[in-house]
């Protein structure tokens, strides 16, 4: 089978009327068919409920009622783990082709139903329909793309010629494997560490996060839909601390692929390096843990256009991204035009429900995330000087408005600490020396940007800006797959590269095979 060539998923036009007309009937959809619904989960192939379950609501308009889903136990992600072991030699055993036609199908079939998944986007965690659309275009871009890359894995690697030897290494799966996603990107990024996984040959247990288990139960009906063996992905649901620290310290548990918070992230870490009773293998472990990421605007640039981006990467899906841009750096020679620019771009953004088109800027993900929030703002009404937000939305949901500090120290808690919602903290810097000094300053390093004309500035901070993932005149969130692989360095965590050639590395242990053979 010839490797086809990838090309990312388009995004929707919604300015067109006929695209407008089937968004609102898909939500429609989900509303009247998905919500409210019981999801059950998925163990060893069979559906399975537990003595309990847990509801969830809608973000933005807390009456209305998502679903109830199973809450499972310690135990049952152990017997979750089981399963997938017990079902790993059969589908290690199946042909690299085989299931990466499973994948391409289900790219085909996401493809279908984009509407519909993003419309659950929006209700589930709050999603506008921009930032739905770009979710379920992302989970497209890689089913296809690691189903592409994994027919390059498949080939016989490169070796040296040895006389009187037939050499060649080979990539084979590595076990069962933990996949803990997080809320944020709550199609993509689950469907890209599941889809991985799965098409490496490893079976895989699938705890989604609690605030977003709908839309996951929804991908997992159409893997089964697409041909995926049942009892190869596991779909367990319930608390992370409980299920999801069972699924981690199991000894048949060979990787953990994990996205979300710094602490918990390293929590897995503690763990997963601790060896269990008849454990044979160090657990791998792949995690993308956060960011406290800058844009910094230099005294030569196009100045429209950096504030352009600062606003959409600082309050896109209401900052709640680990790659947002939680800080502006800004030179002082165009510190005070910058911010005379941002106030009204921020002014004029549109928070409400995002089921309505027109409402660019939802709710919080969960009261937690709210509460957090709200803490931080106050903590910064301190540090620096409160512009414009400050304080909670509409009752109605889980609103914060868009905020804004200016002059912010480059010590201060909210320059330094990952907020994980719509707070912008804009801080003066006397040069440019200075300004990529203050970028470097915290201990995470995922993403980040440079606004500048300055052929020698932009060149310095290609070598000097400590992120995984660095932008150049543009906005510091939107990594397309294939186009900028995805991962950070220092506390944002091992770097992985998503949506990257060597991704799936992750998921493989190469095998080395040599034969004397006859003169």
């Amino acid at each position: 089978m010839q490797l086809p060539e990838f090309r990312n998923e388009p995004f929707t036009d919604f300015s067109r009327p006929e695209e407008q007309a089937a968004f609102q009937a898909a939500l429609k959809t989900i509303e009247k068919d998905y919500l409210d619904r019981t999801w059950s989960c998925w163990i060893g192939g069979e559906q399975v409920t537990a003595e309990q379950t847990f509801e969830t609501f809608d973000p933005g308009e807390l009456t209305r009622r998502i679903g109830r889903f199973q809450k499972m136990t310690a135990a049952d992600a152990g017997i979750a783990v089981e399963k997938a072991h017990a079902a790993f030699p059969d589908w290690a055993a199946t042909d690299a082709e085989s299931r990466v036609q499973i994948f391409f199908r289900a790219a085909a079939l996401l493809r279908e139903r984009k509407h519909l998944f993003s419309a659950m986007l929006c209700y589930e965690v709050g999603k506008s329909w921009v930032e739905a659309d770009g979710d379920t275009a992302e989970a497209i871009d890689f089913l296809d793309y690691y189903a592409g890359q994994m027919l390059r894995m498949a080939q016989p690697q490169p070796v040296t010629p040895v006389a009187g030897e037939r050499n060649q290494m080979i990539y084979i799966p590595l076990g069962v494997g933990a996949v803990i996603p997080p809320w944020n990107f709550p199609l993509a990024i689950m469907a890209g560490m599941t889809a991985a996984a799965l098409l490496a040959g490893n079976t895989v247990v699938l705890k989604p996060a609690s605030q977003s288990p709908g839309v996951a139960a929804m991908w997992v009906e159409l893997m089964h839909e697409c041909g995926l063996p049942k009892n190869v992905l596991n779909f367990v649901t319930g608390p992370g601390s409980e299920v999801g620290g069972a699924m981690v310290e199991h000894k048949l548990t060979r990787f953990i692929s994990f996205t979300g918070s710094r602490d918990v992230g390293l929590w897995i870490f503690e763990q997963s390096a601790k060896t269990q009773k008849g454990q044979l293998w160090m657990k791998r472990l792949v995690a993308e843990m956060g960011g406290k990421d800058s844009i910094l605007v230099d005294a030569q640039c196009d100045l429209d256009k950096a504030v352009d981006a600062v606003v959409a990467s600082a309050f896109g899906y209401q900052g709640q991204k680990c790659s947002a841009c939680s800080r502006a750096i800004v030179h002082q020679d165009v510190y005070d035009e910058f911010l005379a620019r941002l106030l009204p771009k921020v002014e004029a953004i549109g928070m409400g429900h995002p089921s309505l088109q027109r409402n660019t800027f939802g709710p919080m993900v969960d009261g937690a995330a709210k509460r957090k929030t709200l803490e931080y703002i106050e903590i910064g009404k301190k540090e620096g000087k409160l512009l414009i937000g400050g304080a909670a939305g509409p009752s109605s949901g889980n609103y914060v408005q868009p905020t804004v500090f200016a002059d912010v120290a480059p010590t201060a808690r909210i320059s330094l600490e990952e907020i994980f919602g719509p707070v912008l903290a804009v801080l003066k810097v006397e040069d440019f020396a200075a300004g990529l000094e203050v970028a470097n300053n915290t201990e995470y390093g995922l993403t980040g940007a440079l606004f500048s004309t300055n052929e020698a500035h932009k060149e310095e901070a290609r070598r000097r800006f400590h992120v995984g993932n660095f932008y150049l005149n543009r906005k510091c969130t939107g990594a397309l797959v294939g186009a900028h692989p995805f991962g950070g360095f220092n506390m944002s965590g091992t770097d992985s590269k998503a949506g990257g050639p060597d991704y799936l590395l992750q998921f493989l242990q190469a095998k080395t095979i040599s034969e004397t053979i006859g003169e």
